[in-house]
């Protein structure tokens, strides 16, 4: 039996990684957020809404950015 990839857990991580990073943003804009961490500003967009997954690559380099765990943004 095949577990979906969308599963409520999955979910749940996105939400939190969403949650964090606009906690983490304070008073940059997106587009200075998204420089800092090295990603674009569209899939900085998607990530704060909860719309897209991201790679454990790169949320390691969140992380670094950050200078956090990456544990620490799915919490």
């Amino acid at each position: 039996m095949h577990k979906p990839l969308c599963s409520h857990k999955n979910m749940s991580l996105a939400a939190n990684l969403a949650k964090n990073l606009r906690n983490r943003r304070g008073d940059l804009t997106q587009e200075q957020f998204a420089r800092k961490l090295g990603i674009s500003r569209p899939t900085l967009t998607r990530l704060e809404n909860g719309a897209q997954n991201t790679t454990i690559k790169t949320l390691d380099q969140i992380a670094k950015s950050l200078k956090c765990d990456a544990g620490d943004l799915l919490r």
